[in-house]
């Protein structure tokens, strides 16, 4: 309700702008020697077809006026002109279809104290790779520390700037809802942990609510930091205790941190966990995630330490051990792909890209809990090769984590607190057959300054959606109220 009053109050602050704002065109213009300073800075960004316009504001706030005309190479030409570049929708989208394998150059002009100055152009790039899903889906929450705090879980229709919320903290007081998890996109296979006494594991099953009880005498905690199989019958979790602790006097602000976790698949056909005592060592295995094709989970694992005293010795490795779909068994033997304790670096939230090609990590000094890491960055491997790089391109002094791939591979989103070095914001980029990735955009607002500088929530955990999420809130909150849930059962004997 509070994302859909801000929405109302901007588009009637735009109205009201544009009844006061200027309307008339540069005249006896200056030319400056220079790019125009502008937020979000979208200047040689590479944006699918199709994305919402990338309005943007002229940095310097006290400007009178601001006059916009964006010409594709392949043809078609559009014009915004006030207080803020507001490009019409409708326009923008047929100029980008337009302008597919081209760009789009901008002609930006100022009026401030009743002279225009005129700045050099600048390109947006239009990628021939479409974006295909229709959204994004995010938890946004405030960065605070307490359970609940108005968290909620929203979706996003990227071809415009609409905003829906699928369910809140305020249908549910009181509860964390914890990382929303779509099989490959595809809202027709989700699952979401809901945390504190009374919580539980929601499937939503071809739009279908189904409650579990995922913690079992076997089983320290409910499932969490979930991944599912390609094929959609099984989903990968792990099972842990979160704990937060807080610096004083530091510059840093919390540790998050785990006394213990394990890894397990459910298969969601039997409600059976499948156990393997490798996932269930001393060890803390976490963060799973499944290959393109099934065939491997990939995790993360870090030694036991006493934690929160010992906190700097939590280093993760990145594994992977065998999984057949059709026995519902684990291989025998663990592959260590990267070794944190080895390196002296953390290893945690492993995403494979869909075609098989890549593997997408984030990189950090410590912890197994990236998004509270200053200095987390993401970095790509190559699965042809084995090869490793930072991605430089996408990384800043400040936190970069929970990213996600599209569909087709070509597109990822991730968050990064750059900008303030408080808030995460998302920001996407494309990625090509070489793993060559571009500047990233930061998603696109109808008034940027407007909304971000009102915005006091984090994004987190965002991931792609092919279609819109179908969820009952009404039925949601029944059903977790109502306390009702089908408990999981083990599948064969498991030696600790």
């Amino acid at each position: 309700m509070k994302k859909i009053l801000f929405n109302y109050i901007v588009v009637l602050w735009s109205f009201c702008m544009a009844l006061t704002s200027c309307s008339h065109q540069p005249t006896d213009v200056t030319k400056a020697d220079q790019l125009p300073a502008i937020y979000p800075d979208y200047i040689g960004v590479t944006i699918p077809a199709g994305i919402a316009p990338l309005n943007f504001n002229f940095a310097d706030e006290d400007i009178d006026c601001l006059d916009v005309v964006a010409k594709g190479s392949k043809g078609g030409e559009i014009h915004a002109n006030g207080a803020w570049a507001d490009f019409d929708v409708e326009d923008w989208h047929e100029l980008t279809e337009r302008n597919k394998g081209g760009k789009i150059t901008l002609t930006v002009a100022v009026e401030k104290e009743e002279r225009w100055t005129q700045y050099q152009d600048f390109d947006i790039f239009v990628s021939n790779d479409a974006l295909e899903e229709w959204g994004l889906t995010y938890r946004l929450i405030k960065p605070g520390y307490e359970n609940g705090g108005d968290i909620g879980m929203y979706q996003r229709d990227i071809s415009n700037f609409d905003e829906y919320a699928m369910v809140t903290e305020t249908v549910v007081p009181g509860y964390c809802m914890n990382c929303h998890t779509a099989n490959r996109t595809n809202p027709n296979r989700l699952n979401m942990q809901v945390r504190g006494e009374g919580g539980g594991t929601m499937l939503m099953k071809d739009g279908q609510q189904e409650w579990l009880n995922t913690k079992t005498e076997e089983t320290k905690a409910a499932g969490s930091y979930s991944y599912w199989h390609p094929d959609g019958d099984y989903c990968a979790m792990s099972t842990n205790s979160v704990h937060q602790a807080f610096f004083t006097g530091t510059g840093q602000r919390i540790e998050v941190f785990h006394t213990f976790s394990d890894v397990e698949v459910l298969d969601i056909r039997t409600n059976q966990l499948i156990l393997s005592p490798l996932l269930r060592t001393e060890d803390l295995e976490i963060f799973p995630a499944f290959s393109h094709d099934g065939q491997w989970l990939y995790y993360s694992t870090s030694k036991p330490c006493d934690v929160p005293k010992e906190y700097e010795k939590v280093k993760c490795s990145l594994c992977r051990i065998a999984f057949d779909a059709k026995s519902g068994e684990f291989g025998e033997q663990v592959d260590t792909l990267l070794n944190g304790p080895a390196t002296g670096k953390s290893y945690t939230l492993i995403r494979p890209s869909y075609d098989g090609r890549w593997l997408m990590y984030t990189v950090s000094e410590r912890g197994n809990f990236p998004v509270c890491q200053d200095d987390a960055d993401l970095w790509l491997m190559d699965l042809t090769t084995g090869e490793c790089r930072e991605l430089k391109e996408l990384n800043s002094k400040w936190t970069e984590s929970f990213h996600n791939w599209s569909d087709n591979s070509h597109w990822l989103v991730y968050s990064s607190k750059k900008e303030d070095g408080m808030y995460a914001q998302l920001f996407i980029a494309s990625i090509d057959g070489q793993g060559k990735v571009t500047k990233p955009f930061l998603l696109p607002q109808r008034n940027p300054r407007a909304f971000y500088r009102e915005m006091m929530h984090s994004y987190n955990v965002p991931d792609f959606t092919k279609s819109k999420v179908e969820l009952d809130a009404h039925e949601f909150r029944e059903k977790l109220l109502s306390n009702k849930r089908q408990n999981v059962t083990i599948k064969g004997s498991v030696k600790d």
